[in-house]
């Protein structure tokens, strides 16, 4: 198996984000193999694109004797492993698609000890707690992710093998791992994890399979209220308003432990105003629709810069509704890597929680508008439909900050402060901005639905 070989199987892989342009794998290095059979080892890529610049993925390998036509789509390459001459020539796949590759991951972490660590060569299993691993289970590889690549054993635990790889803990790892030992409900536990030096390659947690996708829970509660338009929100079956609500207790709660654990930090309003400033501008250079709101965002901006120090603490830093799962035990909220377009020691940073809030506050807007989206497919939704929107928008809002307000803010309640409002709405705008230049980048036709929420959230009150 050689360089060009990996270089090629890069190309039409999923996760890696260098797709379209030109490439080359440039150095292999192998960080473990695994006991077996079948052999299985590790190996860490460096790419290298025509500017010079590189990239580092991690590329779980299984190298069988014979051709396995079951895994077919999923072969890297043939011949003799340069990392192994000794062995010959091997057919050599993408370790996550087979269930005996995985089933060594399986059995390496299972002889980690408890609350301990193994080294296979410059790789090591790490477990936390005194959960018992199933053994005798098969592996279910998830098709759908964009960056990573995630396996199911059975119903007990999950495998996420992170692909990109950059130096320094993994925020994923380093937060699950608090959470877990703090005993925290809303997130699933962490069971172990694999290291290499400075690189975080793979985390174990437990499997939610019965869990709904909080997304998917939300659209069908908006659905269910369209399909019966002479109804409100409250008057409908599937209303998601306890929902919401339960969901931003259960937030409040993970920001209370994160606070704990990591400590809290203040800055100055006026530089996270300034941050905000920025952004601002560098869309208005591309999204002229959003020139009418400047004044508005920055007097928002301003209201925050105003506020003097604000206190900042390690948050999830990419919550959205996509990012929670509902279980028969309550709101878990899942994928603690921040925003994946950061660099990793940016989305480690403290940062304050009221971005989480405003990211989810977002997240109920667009459910809402999605739906609509759909329905103009068909035809004018006309304006009752239009109305069910913004009432189950703001009814979702106000039940989720209730829910955090009064786990979160000291002497609870809500309405919000006159400072937690500002901050909602800097956030919020914040956020809204960045929607804009995203809208009209990839998805004109939705552009409308920041831009109307900016106008909400800059007109005088």
């Amino acid at each position: 198996m050689s360089h060009p070989q990996m270089t090629a199987y890069l190309a039409q892989a999923r996760w890696f984000a260098g797709k379209g342009r030109d490439h080359e794998v440039t150095d292999v290095v192998r960080v473990a193999t695994l006991p077996g059979p079948p052999l299985v080892t590790i190996d860490l890529l460096t790419v290298t694109y025509p500017d010079g610049t590189t990239e580092r993925y991690q590329m779980p390998l299984v190298h069988h004797l014979e051709e396995q036509h079951r895994i077919g789509h999923a072969l890297v390459g043939t011949g003799t492993d340069p990392q192994a001459p000794e062995l010959g020539r091997r057919w050599t796949y993408d370790a996550v698609h087979d269930r005996e590759a995985m089933a060594v991951y399986l059995a390496t972490f299972c002889s980690t000890p408890a609350s301990g660590e193994q080294a296979y060569g410059g790789t090591t299993f790490h477990r936390i707690g005194e959960h018992e691993l199933a053994t005798d289970v098969h592996s279910t590889l998830f098709s759908g992710e964009q960056s990573n690549s995630s396996v199911a054993f059975g119903d007990d635990s999950l495998l996420k093998v992170f692909r990109k790889v950059t130096s320094g803990r993994n925020p994923d790892i380093e937060i699950h791992r608090v959470l877990t030992e703090a005993a925290n409900p809303n997130v699933a536990a962490l069971y172990g994890w694999v290291q290499a030096g400075e690189d975080d390659l793979a985390m174990l947690q437990q499997f939610l399979r019965t869990a709904v996708d909080g997304w998917d829970l939300a659209l069908s509660s908006v659905r269910n209220l369209f399909s019966e338009a002479d109804l409100h929100a409250e008057e409908v079956g599937g209303d998601f308003a306890g929902d919401a609500e339960r969901l931003g207790a259960a937030v409040a709660d993970v920001h209370l432990v994160l606070q704990e654990h990591f400590g809290v930090e203040t800055v100055d309003g006026s530089g996270l105003a300034d941050a905000m400033r920025v952004r601002l501008e560098a869309q208005l250079a591309g999204v002229p629709e959003l020139a009418p709101h400047a004044e508005a965002l920055r007097r928002v901006f301003a209201d925050l810069g105003d506020l003097g120090r604000q206190e900042v603490q390690r948050v999830h830093g990419d919550l959205h509704l996509g990012q929670t799962l509902r279980t028969a035990r309550g709101w878990k909220l899942v994928d603690f890597e921040g925003e994946p377009a950061k660099p990793l020691e940016e989305r480690r940073l403290p940062d304050s929680p009221w971005r989480d809030v405003a990211g989810m506050l977002r997240s109920f807007d667009y459910a809402a508008q999605s739906v609509v989206k759909d329905l103009h497919q068909l035809g004018d939704p006309g304006p009752q439909i239009v109305y069910r929107a913004q009432e189950w928008r703001q009814r979702n809002r106000e039940a989720f900050l209730h829910g955090y307000v009064e786990r979160r803010v000291a002497g609870g309640g809500t309405p919000l402060g006159e400072v937690e409002q500002a901050l909602v709405d800097a956030y919020e705008a914040d956020k809204a901005v960045y929607e804009v230049g995203y809208e009209a980048r990839n998805r004109p036709g939705w552009v409308d639905i920041p831009l109307a929420a900016i106008s909400r959230i800059g007109a005088p009150s």
